[in-house]
C-alpha cells in the first residue's frame, strides 16, 4: 500500500467535480472553479440560465490584427468570470485553421501561427492581468473535428515545432499559467501523455512554470500522462488519475519527483488565480463592457469589396433601405460549443440596429426574410410555449428509480438541454440497470397552417407525444467514447404532423435515463413557411434604392466535434444572393460566417462584408460600420479560394487506421498558395477600409538578428480618419527541391487621422531567422539571403529590402 503522504499527494492530480479542483489548507491549495469561455463565461452548467456578455469569435477578433483591442476583450472575459466566481477559463483555442471544413473554425485565430500566437496570447494576457488564469487550449495539433479523440495526426517534426506548437511555445514564454491538452493523438501518442510535447519542449526547453491538464474525459492512462507531463485530470473525480491511480497495479511506476512538481504546479496556479479587484456588477460597467464588444466586432468585420464607394450609406439621405435575409432577425452570435454562451433577453438584431440608426431620417426600412434560416434541429423555442399557469418554457420533471412523483423540476427555455454526470435531484445512478427519468411537458397554439416537423432525441429511450398520441420513439445511447462529440451533433429522429392555425398543441417528451458520464435531451420543430421568401425578397429589392443583404450561418451550423462537408452557403441562399444582386445593382452583402466560403454567388455584389460571428453586439456594430460611424477594421485571418481545389488541405477525415496527414508540412494556408502561385479570391491579410493609405520607406536599423527593427510612414490620403494594418512578411533561403518559405514575422494596426502620418515601427523576433533541427534538438539559425516585404496583404507589398544574414546572425542590407 502506498504512504499515506503519497495517497494524499495523489488525490490532488484529478479534480474535486465537474468543474472544480481539490482543496486542502495544509497543502496550500484552494479551490479553483473553472468554466469554459472562448467567447463568454458558461457558468459551468450548460445552461440557458447562466447569463453572461458574449464578446466576437476567435476568428472576428483575429481580424481585427489588434492585439491592444483583443486584450481588452480579455479583460471583459475576466472581469464577466469574476463576476460569476469563475478563477479559471478554457481558453483562447491557439491551434490553427488547415482546412476551410475545420468544424471549430469560428473558435480558432486564423491560419498564421504568428497572427494566433500574438492575439491569443493578447487575450489570454487582458484576462491573467485581471487574477483569472485563462487555460490555453488545445495542445497540440487538435486542429479539426471528425474522429478527434482517435484521431493520429501525423506531422513532421519540423512543422509541430515552428508552425503547430509555435502558439503555445510564445504564450509559454510570455507568461502563461495553464494549457490544456487535446483529444488527439500525435505521431502516435495522445496529447495528454505526450512527454515530448509536455515534459520536454514546455517544461524543459522553456522552463515554463504553468499547469497542464487534459480537457474534458480526455486522459486514457493516468500513470503514462502524469509521468510524461500531465498534471491535473479533469474533471473530477478522477477516472485514471486522483484516486483512481491507488488502485493502479502499476502505481509503483509514479515518478514521485514528477508527482511533487504538478502539485507545486496546482498551488502556484491556485496562488495567481486571485482576483485583483471586486466584481463590478453595476450598470455603468456593463455599459463599458458591451462598448469594447461593440468595437471589437466592427474592427473584425472585413470589407471584401466596395464598388463605387457604395458603402459607407448615408443616413440622412431619403430613400427605401430594403434589409433582406435570415440573419438580419435571427443572427448567428456564436458557434456551437460546450461554450456556448447563454444571452440576456435585450440583446439588439442586425434589423433592430438599423431601423433604431434610421429613427427620424428620411430613408425607410422593410424587411423580407428571402429563405429559410436552415437548423440542424430547429430551435422549439422559436414557437410560443407555455407550462402550467400560462408560465412560458418547458417544464422538466425528474423521477428518481420506481418513484411516481418527481424528486425536482424547472422550467427551461432551450431546445436543447445537457447535464453532466447526475440528474437533479435524483443522485447517481450506480447500474445500467438503475433507470431513472426525465419528461418534457410544454403547449403551444400553431401560428398558422400547415406541416410541422418535429425533431427529437437524447441520450436515452426517448418518447415524443403530441396531444396524448405517440409521434415516435428514438433510441438513444449513453454517452461515452467521445462524449460532447456526441451530445453536439445530437443524434434525433423526425416526425411530421399537420396542423391548423390556432390549434392548441400539448407536447410531451420522456427519456429514460441509466448510468451515464452525461445525459442530453433535445427538441425541435420546424413550423411553415408564410408565403413565398424568394418572391416577396425580390419584390422588396426591385423597389429599393439599396439593399443590404445579411446571410449566413446558424448557431448549430459550425460545431465541436463535426466538420463541415462544404464552404457553400444553404443552396436557397445562394440563389437569393444571385437574384437579389441582379435586380438591385446596389446591393451590399453580410456574411454571417466565421470560416472561408465559396465566393461564386457573389460575383454581382457590389459591396461585401464578413462579420464572422460577431458576438451580442452584431447589430449595433454592423448599423456603426454601414452607416459609417465606423471602420470596418478587419483583415483576413484565412485565405478564401476561388476554387476549393485550391485550399491546401481539404478532407479532414483520418485514414482507416486513424492517421490524418499533415501532408502541406510548413506550407499551411496562405504559405502554400503563395509557394504554388496559386491566386485566391481574396488573400490573407485583405481587407479595405474607407480611408485610403500610402507608405514610405524608413529604414532598417540593427546589424543583427535579434535587433532588427524597421521603420516606415503610413500616411492618410483620404478625407476620413481610418484603420491601416501594416504588414511584414519574410521570404527566406529555401533549397532548390523545396517550395518558396514566405510568412508573417510582424504586424501593426494603427489608427491615423484624416490628411496626417504616423512612423510605424515593426520588431522582428528574435526566432524570426531560424528553423526547429530536429537532429539538433533546437531552433538553428538560417543563413542566406532573405527579402523583407511590407505592405496591404500577403500579395501586396509595397516596401522591400533585401537582407543578407551571416551563420554568426550578422545582417546586412542589400542594395539591388
Amino acid at each position: 500500500m502506498p504512504g499515506e503522504d503519497l495517497a494524499e499527494k495523489l488525490m490532488f492530480t484529478a479534480g474535486a467535480d465537474m468543474w472544480s479542483t481539490c482543496t486542502d489548507q495544509q497543502w496550500g491549495l484552494s479551490a479553483l472553479r473553472m468554466a469554459d469561455g472562448p467567447m463568454g463565461i458558461t457558468g459551468g452548467r450548460v445552461d440557458e440560465r447562466d447569463i453572461a456578455l458574449l464578446t466576437p469569435c476567435g476568428l472576428a477578433l483575429a481580424a481585427s490584427w489588434d492585439a491592444e483591442l483583443v486584450q481588452r476583450v480579455g479583460q471583459v472575459i475576466a472581469e464577466e468570470a469574476v463576476r460569476m466566481g469563475v478563477q479559471a477559463v478554457l481558453a483562447p483555442n491557439l491551434n490553427l485553421m488547415r482546412s476551410p471544413l475545420a468544424g471549430r473554425a469560428f473558435e480558432l485565430f486564423g491560419e498564421d501561427p504568428l497572427l494566433i500566437a500574438q492575439l491569443g496570447w493578447a487575450w489570454a494576457q487582458g484576462v491573467q492581468q485581471e487574477g483569472v488564469a485563462a487555460v490555453i487550449k488545445h495542445v497540440v495539433c487538435n486542429d479539426s473535428e471528425t474522429d478527434r479523440r482517435s484521431m493520429n495526426a501525423v506531422v513532421d517534426e519540423q512543422a509541430l515545432r515552428d508552425v503547430y506548437f509555435k502558439p503555445f511555445e510564445y504564450a509559454a514564454r510570455h507568461g502563461a499559467w495553464a494549457m490544456l491538452t487535446g483529444y488527439n493523438r500525435v505521431n502516435g501518442r495522445a496529447c495528454a501523455e505526450h512527454e515530448q510535447v509536455l515534459r520536454k519542449w514546455l517544461k524543459g526547453d522553456l522552463g515554463w512554470d504553468g499547469l497542464v491538464m487534459s480537457d474534458w474525459f480526455g486522459t486514457q492512462d493516468g500513470i503514462v500522462s502524469l509521468n510524461n507531463g500531465l498534471d491535473l485530470e479533469m474533471p473530477g473525480p478522477g477516472r485514471h488519475m486522483g484516486a483512481a491511480l491507488l488502485g493502479n497495479p502499476s502505481l509503483h511506476a509514479v515518478d514521485e519527483a514528477r508527482l511533487d512538481d504538478a502539485i507545486e504546479r496546482l498551488r502556484r496556479l491556485t496562488a495567481r488565480a486571485q482576483p485583483t479587484q471586486a466584481p463590478d456588477r453595476s450598470a455603468a460597467a456593463t455599459d463599458r463592457r458591451l462598448q469594447v464588444l461593440e468595437e471589437a466586432a466592427a474592427a473584425g468585420m472585413v470589407l471584401l469589396r466596395n464598388e463605387g464607394d457604395l458603402l459607407p450609406l448615408e443616413a440622412d439621405s431619403k430613400g427605401l433601405l430594403a434589409v433582406i435575409g435570415p440573419n438580419a432577425i435571427r443572427p448567428c452570435y456564436q458557434g456551437g460549443t460546450f461554450a456556448k454562451v447563454a444571452l440576456a433577453d435585450d440583446v439588439v438584431s442586425p434589423l433592430e440596429a438599423l431601423t433604431q440608426a434610421l429613427a427620424g431620417t428620411g430613408k425607410r426600412v422593410i424587411y423580407a426574410q428571402g429563405a429559410a434560416a436552415e437548423h440542424r434541429i430547429p430551435p422549439i423555442t422559436e414557437l410560443e410555449l407555455s407550462c402550467g399557469e400560462g408560465q412560458p418554457g418547458l417544464l422538466v420533471e425528474f423521477f428518481a428509480p420506481g418513484a411516481a412523483q418527481p424528486c425536482h423540476s424547472e422550467i427551461r427555455h432551450a431546445s436543447s438541454l445537457v447535464w453532466f454526470k447526475d440528474m437533479p435531484g435524483i443522485g447517481p445512478l450506480l447500474t445500467l440497470k438503475d433507470q431513472a427519468q426525465v419528461t418534457v411537458n410544454t403547449r403551444f397554439v400553431a401560428p398558422r397552417s400547415g406541416e410541422y416537423r418535429f425533431y427529437w432525441g437524447g441520450t436515452g429511450r426517448v418518447q415524443l407525444t403530441l396531444d396524448g398520441a405517440l409521434l415516435g420513439t428514438f433510441d438513444g445511447a449513453t454517452a461515452e467514447g467521445d462524449i460532447m462529440g456526441k451530445l453536439m451533433q445530437a443524434p434525433h429522429t423526425t416526425a411530421s404532423f399537420n396542423l391548423e392555425q390556432g390549434q392548441p398543441i400539448s407536447l410531451s417528451l420522456t427519456m429514460d435515463i441509466a448510468r451515464s458520464l452525461a445525459h442530453g435531451l433535445w427538441l425541435g420543430c420546424q413550423v411553415p413557411e408564410p408565403g413565398d421568401f424568394l418572391s416577396q425578397a425580390l419584390a422588396l429589392a426591385e423597389e429599393a434604392d439599396q439593399v443590404l443583404l445579411v446571410v449566413g450561418e446558424t448557431a448549430d451550423a459550425g460545431l465541436e466535434s463535426v466538420d463541415r462537408a462544404s464552404t457553400h452557403l444553404p443552396a436557397a441562399q445562394e440563389e437569393l444572393i444571385r437574384r437579389v444582386c441582379a435586380v438591385n445593382n446596389r446591393t451590399t452583402v453580410v456574411l454571417n460566417v466565421a470560416h472561408p466560403v465559396d465566393m461564386e454567388c457573389l460575383q454581382d455584389a457590389a459591396a461585401i462584408i464578413v462579420a464572422w460571428y460577431p458576438g451580442q453586439q452584431f447589430g449595433p456594430a454592423l448599423a456603426s460600420v454601414v452607416f459609417g460611424e465606423r471602420e470596418p477594421g478587419g483583415r483576413l485571418p484565412v485565405t478564401f479560394a476561388r476554387d476549393e481545389a485550391d485550399y491546401p488541405v481539404w478532407s479532414l477525415t483520418p485514414a482507416a487506421n486513424g492517421d490524418l496527414a499533415y501532408h502541406e508540412g510548413w506550407w499551411v494556408g496562405y504559405r502554400s498558395f503563395i509557394a504554388r502561385d496559386i491566386h485566391p479570391a481574396f488573400s490573407f491579410g485583405y481587407g479595405l477600409g474607407y480611408a485610403r493609405f500610402a507608405y514610405s520607406p524608413g529604414a532598417v536599423h540593427g546589424k543583427r538578428v535579434d535587433q532588427l527593427v524597421i521603420s516606415l510612414t503610413v500616411r492618410n490620403i483620404s478625407g476620413r480618419a481610418g484603420k491601416e494594418v501594416v504588414q511584414l512578411y519574410l521570404l527566406e533561403p529555401s533549397a532548390a527541391d523545396e517550395p518558396a518559405r514566405l510568412s508573417l514575422k510582424a504586424f501593426a494596426a494603427v489608427f491615423v487621422q484624416a490628411g496626417a502620418e504616423q512612423e510605424v515601427r515593426l520588431t522582428l523576433q528574435a526566432d524570426a531567422f531560424s528553423r526547429w533541427d530536429s537532429r539538433a534538438n533546437r531552433s538553428v539559425l538560417i543563413a542566406g539571403r532573405y527579402q523583407l516585404q511590407i505592405g496591404h496583404a500577403v500579395d501586396d507589398a509595397l516596401i522591400q529590402y533585401s537582407l543578407a544574414v551571416g551563420h554568426k546572425g550578422d545582417v546586412e542590407v542589400l542594395h539591388d
